[in-house]
């Protein structure tokens, strides 16, 4: 008998326990700091240098790079090596599914990668660490080292489009599989929310685990709103069985 598919949808939730910050939350970086937006906004980024120089102290001060997996990860990671068909959708940018131990074939990071560089001019990508260095060396922002263009982390800036294979990609997913989890995400941001709707109208079972009420709740099978931490390995170990 197949195994049912597994797609999980992550969202800043999952990795707070990591010490992430969670951004739209009761105690979200936007809600705290509007202003901050502008650091992730870009055409202040391209337009202004003082925001680029902000942007990037906040990276070298940023966790992303230092963080490590939870039991959440953890947990989704134990799952596929059970040999359960799983696939991540992760509106996340730490690549904390992947150091878990998830294969990278099997995540898709619908909004980027904060472990890595690109030139808005060339294209050029490096790893986020080697430009950091250049940023503690004393280069406040630093440019391409290939084109001598404005180098900015390879996420998806406010103001910039996804990936239309990768969102493509992620829709197949959300229509094939037969269990959807949208883990740690208010299911607001779109396209990737809509992805919880897209599955739910294929059939699949619809389970959402978040502290707060999201607008796809009155189409789930499962709510649960206790810690995350705790509550995605036990979810997932019942899914498993």
């Amino acid at each position: 008998m197949n195994r049912p598919l597994i797609a999980l949808l992550s969202g800043a939730g999952i990795s707070t326990d990591s010490g992430m910050p969670d951004y739209r939350g009761p105690n979200g970086l936007w809600r705290r700091d509007p202003e901050a937006e502008k650091l992730v906004t870009y055409d202040y980024y391209m337009s202004d240098p003082e925001i680029r120089r902000r942007s990037w102290q906040l990276r070298r001060e940023s966790e992303t790079l230092r963080a490590r997996p939870n039991a959440a990860h953890e947990a989704v990671a134990a799952l596929e090596r059970s040999g359960a068909p799983v696939r991540v959708l992760t509106q996340n940018v730490d690549g904390l599914h992947q150091l878990a131990g998830m294969p990278e074939r099997k995540v898709l990071e619908l909004h980027g990668t904060a472990r890595s560089v690109v030139c808005t001019g060339c294209g050029a990508r490096g790893p986020m660490a080697d430009a950091l260095a250049r940023v503690e060396a004393g280069e406040t922002d630093p440019p391409c080292l290939a084109c001598g263009g404005i180098l900015k982390s390879a996420t998806v800036m406010f103001g910039e489009h996804l990936d239309p294979e990768i969102i493509g990609a992620a829709a197949a997913i959300a229509e094939a599989c037969q269990v959807f989890v949208a883990v740690g995400t208010t299911l607001q941001v779109h396209p990737a929310a809509g992805l919880a709707g897209l599955a739910a109208d294929h059939g699949a079972r619809l389970i959402i685990v978040n502290a707060e009420a999201t607008p796809y709740d009155d189409r789930a099978d499962e709510i649960v709103r206790e810690p995350i931490g705790t509550a995605l390995p036990a979810l997932l170990a019942r899914l498993s069985g």
